[in-house]
């Protein structure tokens, strides 16, 4: 009865809005959402820096749109249009275009706004609005639970069901048929049943389903120093199977990946390299043979490192006899690699025939490997207390580049703060502790990709990086971790307030101050984005698929919370395009869409938000990786704090619901649990009312244009399949609207008047 009375509550609400709308003309309806003012869609804590940008095109693909900004800029609270801070804007570098956006800039700083709520940046004069976004002390929870809910879509060999997959996202265990990943043969001999190894478990790679050994261990590592760097970000409530069991849920999230390497481990200590998996979609669909690669000493070490901090974490919870299997373990990955110092495999490869096995290479470099056998000898030494690894450690630790060269820079993250670590640890020595740290100060403070530019304002987008290669968006996550190590390993006091300023701005670009105004994370749309990722590369959520290729076209789209790859200069299509693709229909495919975006275009407009496989390779662009993931929840934690609830209570029980919104708790708003109750969609189902209106041309390509012959004034709404505004205007007789800004896909439009409401579907291309 209750669910019933709730739904009609909704229902009736949702119309009250309706109805209260068509009469309720002010300049809140007239306002248009601008895609030249950018701000992090999700939102802010309530002491960080705030500023938007404000853009004017004007090389690359929108160089021939423009945008004069207002005078007078004000923040407005959205549930009560009130203005609660106005200012003028700060011209970005004396209105200089900016070489690596093609962009002039402005910045509106609004960082004296602190309290909680939704707001939204208005140019009064222009009338155009930024979207909405809250500022909150836990604005960042539920979009860092999604971030994590990726590696339960990644896990291989489990099931998806509907008690913890999102609603479209359901799927069986993959992998576990005949010949696959429960009984592995080695690729060079897939005939031989005596090769047949249990290596299941792990996470699909990217939006490849591969398992690589190398990647799989760097994962874990990079997850539990997130969970070292701020235990308190951490919740048991991200309805995974494991939920609920007093241990925080990136914990066993990571034990998903640990207990596959603990199979991928031999007898003798070495580590398997590689488990390759056939490809299908949805997952489960795929049927063909798994096959492994064999040892290696890189596979061996990365484990051992893996392993070693692991078991300090699993200590540390109390979890004593899997720490010390993990302990033993760790030992002795690292005493076979000691003895076996140059077993390589490069999988996919014709000089080891292995061509097929596997996409990407994960075989080291002989410099690489060098610096993982450092990361080992260090989590080995905070572990045990062993010599051995303090001395080889001491012994060995020049080699690095951060010592050689006296730089610090994002592509080698993860081997800077390998010694960062070490430095760190009670029993280093202190002139080798001293020698790491000044050398990373040193370069923080003096390169000019690093506080330099921070202090001089070198980006207009905040979020300075010199080199924009395949999978950016993971480099800019490292850059932003690179700025928090001077707090986390207390390196500079005299920084550490411009030290998270600067991190945060890094991931203020990933959640849309960018040259889109994007969220670079998939589909979430009902958890605070307004314009997010509709599709990327990923074999589940393939190119054309009616479920999942693409939000608002396919029924459900891809699952929410990818990070993708983010703008790459370099993208091309194949070599074989335009006309040597083996056939007319080969070739016809190197035209279908346009690929400028993201080729020829300033670095960071070099994305397009597509998912075309071959021969337009849409993968060194849009595709996720575990690593990319693994990168940006580190910096994602670094501000985020599960001891508020979404209603920013302290140790509060308010969630979201099925409908997107914050509830129960203090809220006062009872939790909908039927994604068919949820008001919008109420509305949507609710019968239309005649009228004299048109809608057209349907599909829209830039423009929709409204036209009534009686109707003199009415107030329109655009949403999106997710429920969210896009667009609101008041409207005078026959009007165009501007959907240029949106992404392509279906769109419900809401026209109030007289007391009544009509709605049209409508696509847009």
């Amino acid at each position: 009865m209750k669910s019933k009375l709730n739904k009609i509550s909704y229902l009736l609400s949702a119309i009250s809005v309706l109805v209260i709308l068509s009469f309720f003309k002010t300049n809140c309806l007239a306002q248009t959402y601008s895609r030249y003012i950018v701000v992090d869609q999700f939102g802010y804590l309530p002491e960080s820096e705030k500023i938007a940008v404000i853009r004017d095109p004007q090389t690359g693909y929108d160089s021939n749109d423009s945008f004069a900004p207002g005078n007078t800029y004000a923040v407005v609270h959205a549930a009560t249009e009130t203005h609660v801070y106005s200012n003028t804007l700060e011209t970005w570098n004396e209105g200089a275009e900016d070489v690596s956006s093609g962009d002039k800039a402005w910045w509106f700083d609004f960082s004296s706004v602190t309290e909680p709520g939704e707001y939204y940046v208005l140019d009064i004069d222009n009338n155009v609005r930024s979207y909405s976004f809250k500022i909150s002390i836990a604005v960042y929870n539920e979009v860092l639970k999604h971030a994590m809910r990726t590696f339960f879509y990644q896990r291989a060999g489990f099931e998806k069901n509907a008690s913890y997959a999102d609603k479209g996202w359901t799927d069986g265990a993959s992998h576990l048929g005949p010949l696959q990943d429960k009984n592995c043969r080695i690729f060079d001999n897939a005939n031989n049943a005596d090769t047949e190894k249990d290596l299941s478990g792990g996470w699909y790679d990217a939006g490849d389903f591969n398992k690589y050994t190398n990647w799989t261990a760097n994962y874990v590592v990079e997850m539990m120093k997130a969970y070292l760097e701020n235990p308190v970000a951490w919740d048991d409530n991200y309805n995974i199977p494991e939920s609920g069991n007093d241990i925080p849920d990136i914990i066993d999230e990571v034990k998903w990946g640990i207990d596959h390497l603990l199979r991928m481990q031999q007898s003798d200590g070495s580590v398997l390299t590689i488990v390759g998996l056939s490809h299908a979609s949805p997952p489960s669909s795929a049927t063909g043979q798994s096959l492994y690669g064999p040892a290696s000493t890189s596979a061996s070490l990365n484990t051992a490192a893996a392993f070693a901090i692991s078991s300090k974490v699993f200590s540390s919870l109390g979890v004593n006899d899997y720490a010390d299997t993990l302990q033993a373990r760790s030992i002795k990955a690292w005493g076979w690699a000691v003895a076996n110092p140059d077993v390589l495999f490069r999988n996919n490869d014709a000089d080891y025939n292995s061509i097929g096995l596997g996409a990407g290479q994960q075989e080291e470099s002989d410099y690489q490997r060098a610096i993982t056998k450092l990361e080992a000898a260090c989590f080995l030494f905070e572990l045990t207390g062993d010599p051995e690894y303090h001395d080889y450690f001491e012994a060995n630790y020049q080699e690095s580049h951060l010592i050689q060269w006296n730089y610090a820079y994002p592509f080698e993250a993860a081997n800077q703060e390998a010694l960062l670590y070490y430095a760190s640890l009670p029993g280093a020595g202190s002139t080798v502790s001293d020698n790491i740290l000044l050398a990373y100060e040193n370069s923080m403070n003096t390169s000019s990709d690093n506080f330099p530019a921070y202090y001089n304002q070198t980006d207009p987008y905040q979020a300075h990086l010199k080199d924009y290669t395949w999978g950016s968006n993971s480099i800019k996550a490292c850059k932003g971790n690179m700025f928090y190590n001077v707090i986390t390993f207390d390196i500079d006091n005299s920084k550490l307030t411009d030290a998270r300023i600067a991190s945060e701005k890094y991931l203020h670009y990933l959640h849309g101050v960018n040259p889109f105004n994007m969220t670079y994370l998939s589909n979430m749309y009902k958890y605070g984005g307004n314009n997010c990722v509709n599709e990327f590369y990923h074999t589940w959520f393939t190119n054309g698929s009616p479920d999942w290729d693409r939000v608002g076209v396919s029924a459900y789209g891809p699952a929410p919370g990818f990070l993708t790859g983010g703008p790459n200069p370099s993208y091309d299509w194949d070599g074989c395009c335009p006309g040597s693709c083996g056939s007319s229909n080969n070739n016809a495919l190197c035209t279908s869409e346009s690929i400028s975006p993201p080729k020829d275009q300033p670095k960071q407009k070099s994305y397009k938000d597509f998912n075309t496989s071959w021969p337009l390779n849409s993968w060194s662009v849009t595709e996720n990786s575990c690593g990319y993931q693994a990168n940006y929840i580190r910096l994602l934690s670094k501000f985020a704090d599960a001891s508020y609830d979404c209603n920013g209570d302290k140790d509060g029980t308010a969630f979201f619901d099925v409908c997107g919104q914050c509830a129960g708790g203090n809220t006062g708003i009872v939790p909908i649990t039927d994604p068919s109750e949820c008001p919008v969609l109420a509305i949507s189902k609710a019968q239309s009312k005649p009228c004299s209106f048109e809608v057209y041309p349907n599909p829209v390509i830039h423009t929709v244009s409204i036209k009534t012959s009686d109707v003199l004034s009415y107030n329109l709404k655009i949403f999106d399949t997710q429920g969210t505004e896009r667009i609101i205007k008041e409207c005078h007789g026959n009007t165009n609207i501007d959907v240029s800004m949106l992404p392509s896909g279906n769109y419900m439009i809401l026209i109030l008047y007289d007391n009544q409401y009509v709605t049209f579907k409508i696509l847009i291309q």
